[in-house]
């Protein structure tokens, strides 16, 4: 059945490969070209990258990503965590941002890392990125990103390296501020808010709040710094960048946290923008499709690039039907550059720094919902929050997520620890129903009781509720129906050993016991661990209705108990100790 699904997941993902474009896609493709030479000169600019950089990265990754992806409206390009990330794997390396070579092969790397977790079908990976990790993860991004460009945007060059230090050092000396560079900036942002209020003009709001401020900077002749004074930007094809083999070692590790950062920004996605066609997403294979569009741009001039969630919801509101509307972004994109490449150059670096406190803001807004979900989800997700939101301000990048990720799996852990339990299911005497009710302490006698075990098998989880096992000091007459339907799936060797001494205390006081519900993958496990030996015959499949098992295995030891105590019908039993009484 599995293969049948992915023949048709790849007869669907082929055909929609076949399809031709819409005029529709070539419209999309415009103005997320467009849209992503002002955006890409940002994030490479707040990154400490040459702005041309940020071009290239929204060209031959853009393109290579949207031929292979399997969510066919995702596109493929530079986000501002990717850069920043980046940008803390060169320096932790001790390498240039200049350094093109460097460069390249950090976008190499990245790609390899992300074709073999596509490879490997690790999508599932990211799952262990938690929503309150990746809520702290985005929320320190947009601070690195706003004191990232607090030159740009106030005229003031703070001294201190530290994120939050920075924030504080220039809001101290808000009295050395250049006025012009405050004033581009703030006029970047008011225009871009004002254009956001009219509904028709939202999707081209950062585009004319950068074409608009720069021509009245141009004309006006106001004296602030420009693009061109960092960097010219060539009208000419995404050059041919051959990568730096030496600098392979130091950026092995970090390269995997840029590819691990922009995975988990790409997985939400396929969730979010469905395909139209009505195929199915792949994660997995999305993480192929982007480690090729890495390969192939580090070969021509881009730093390491992801999907990205806002050039993705450009294209879809620019009215993207197939994955042609990638394809044309990226071709617009150079085409563009070809035409107005050093026109370019005259973008006052005040504007990009208030289209970047836009950004930034866009981010933390975006986030807020997130934030009061994980503060009245749980404590241990609000700590796991703020831990990695401050680790990302404080800590270089790449170390951020790592410990993201821990803290992630830990978290996890615990709550997979915490979701064990024991309940008992008691026969209700109305035909075959059950009705579920606390574990007794101690197993009773004269009965068979049948209690049902709500659990992973996971080892923290086991050793937690080994005791709360009934206990069995008195216990006679007694049959005991373990159910572990839906329970169990991924049993530990701690689960098997538990369950192993269970058995032993059982047996050594004569209870009769079945295991019911057992599905064949845990069955499997079992007979490897020895289990099904100790409990010959008394092992019942999961199989018919929701509690047809239950039944089969609670008439079974019924029988069985019995049939034991029929050789001794003369003894008394006192049902409430369980003890014999003494015949007269």
């Amino acid at each position: 059945m599995s293969d049948e699904t992915d023949a048709a997941d790849e007869s669907g993902a082929s055909r929609e490969r076949r399809r031709r474009p819409t005029v529709r896609d070539v419209v999309s493709g415009f103005v997320t070209g467009l849209f992503s030479i002002p955006e890409g000169m940002a994030y490479a600019t707040v990154g400490g990258f040459a702005a041309p950089l940020g071009l290239w990265s929204g060209a031959v990754p853009t393109i290579v990503g949207s031929l292979f992806s399997r969510t066919v409206l995702m596109v493929t390009t530079l986000t501002s965590a990717i850069v920043l990330t980046a940008n803390s794997v060169l320096a932790d390396a001790g390498l240039d941002p200049g350094d093109v070579g460097a460069v390249a092969t950090m976008t190499l790397l990245v790609g390899a890392w992300m074709i073999l977790l596509g490879v490997l079908r690790l999508g599932a990976v990211m799952s262990f990125v938690s929503t309150a990790v990746m809520t702290g993860f985005t929320a320190g991004i947009a601070v690195q990103i706003v004191a990232g460009v607090v030159k740009d945007a106030t005229g003031y060059v703070p001294e201190s390296s530290n994120t939050v230090g920075k924030l504080l050092e220039a809001l101290w000396h808000v009295g050395d501020w250049d006025g012009a560079t405050v004033a581009v900036a703030a006029a970047t942002v008011g225009l871009w808010a004002l254009l956001g209020l009219v509904r028709p003009l939202r999707k081209v709001a950062t585009l004319a709040s950068l074409v608009v401020v720069t021509v009245v900077v141009t004309v006006t002749g106001l004296a602030v710094e420009r693009v061109s004074d960092i960097a010219a930007i060539p009208r000419s094809l995404p050059p041919f960048t051959l990568p730096d083999l030496a600098a392979m070692p130091a950026l092995a590790t970090g390269s995997l946290a840029i590819a691990l950062v922009a995975l988990a920004q790409a997985a939400g996605i396929g969730a979010a923008v469905p395909n139209p066609d009505g195929s199915r997403t792949d994660v997995s294979k999305d993480f192929t499709a982007q480690g090729l569009a890495n390969v192939a741009g580090g070969f021509f001039g881009a730093l390491p690039t992801g999907g990205s969630l806002s050039r993705t919801g450009v294209a879809t509101t620019g009215g993207a039907q197939t994955r042609w509307a990638g394809i044309f972004a990226g071709v617009w994109l150079v085409v563009l550059v070809l035409l107005l490449g050093p026109s370019a150059g005259a973008i006052p670096m005040a504007v990009i720094g208030g289209l970047l406190l836009v950004i930034g803001g866009e981010l933390v807004a975006g986030r807020v919902a997130d934030v009061r979900l994980v503060l009245r989800t749980s404590t241990l997700s609000s700590v796991a929050m703020v831990v990695t939101f401050a680790a990302t301000t404080q800590l270089p990048l790449q170390q951020a997520i790592f410990l993201g990720a821990g803290l992630s799996i830990v978290l996890f852990a615990v709550q997979v620890a915490r979701r064990g339990r024991i309940v008992e299911l008691v026969p209700t005497g109305d035909g075959d129903d059950f009705r579920i009710a606390e574990v007794p302490a101690t197993l009773p006698s004269g009965r068979t009781t049948v209690l049902h075990y709500v659990g992973t098998g996971f080892f923290a989880e086991v050793n937690r509720l080994e005791e709360e096992w009934p206990h069995t000091s008195g216990t006679r007459d007694a049959g005991l129906v373990v159910s572990l339907r839906g329970s169990a799936g991924i049993p530990s060797t701690t689960f098997l050993k538990s369950l192993d001494r269970l058995i032993d205390r059982w047996h050594a006081r004569g209870v009769e016991v079945v295991l019911c519900g057992v599905p064949a993958d845990l069955r499997r496990r079992l007979d490897t661990g020895g289990v099904t030996d100790r409990l010959a015959g008394s092992i019942v499949s999961d199989s018919g209705g929701v509690l047809a098992s239950v039944r089969e295995a609670y008439e079974l030891v019924e029988r069985r108990r019995r049939e034991r105590a029929a050789p001794d019908a003369d003894a008394d039993v006192d049902p409430k100790t369980g003890t014999e009484k003494e015949n007269p």
